[in-house]
């Protein structure tokens, strides 16, 4: 027996919303015990993406906006949303250009993730972005954000602190430390 297949079977699927950005999907099934029970699955329509900007004296850069879903503000590394199927750092570019006014010429995949994967499908993809430069800033008509540029250290402390919490931005901020720890960055 593959310890890997899945155990789950569907019996049957209802979709219950769907939106341009998420389709909410329940399912009747039997579970792995062999019980039957439900399990709801949020499919995102878009890849999460994230950008660590970070300049030659370990600056980084944060967006700061009221997080609706959460009613709270975050602070977090410029992330969007990327067509699925369209190649994730064509968003990454247009994304941090929308959100900061800033262009890279360098860009390195940082890390892959699932974000939530107990109750939906949304993959997330971080770059690290360097050799900056200063262009104008075009922010979507939804977003009202502030731009902070910190010392790298500083927000490594937000994380460490609880002061950011936005998953992407946690993760990413952990792994350029390590890359840091390792010498694998400048």
């Amino acid at each position: 027996m593959n310890p890997e297949a899945n155990p789950w079977k569907i019996i049957t699927e209802k979709k219950v919303y769907d939106n341009p950005w998420i389709q909410l999907t329940e399912f009747d099934v039997i579970n792995p015990g062999g019980g039957k029970g439900i399990y709801g699955k949020v499919h995102f329509k878009n890849t999460a993406i994230g950008v660590v900007v970070l300049d030659e004296n370990r600056n980084i850069w944060l967006v700061g906006q009221f997080r609706f879903t959460i009613d709270q503000y975050s602070w977090e590394i410029p992330e969007g949303g990327g067509l699925i199927g369209v190649d994730p750092l064509v968003g990454a570019k247009r994304e941090l250009l929308e959100e900061t006014g800033l262009v890279a010429k360098h860009w390195e995949p940082l890390l892959k993730m699932h974000l939530s994967n107990s109750v939906s499908d949304e993959l997330a993809v971080v770059y690290l972005a360097t050799d900056l430069t200063q262009k104008t800033a075009e922010p979507e008509e939804t977003e009202q954000l502030q731009i902070k540029k910190l010392p790298f250290e500083k927000v490594y402390e937000m994380v460490e602190q609880e002061l950011i919490t936005d998953s992407m931005t946690v993760a990413a901020v952990y792994k350029i430390k390590l890359m840091l720890l390792k010498g694998k960055l400048k």
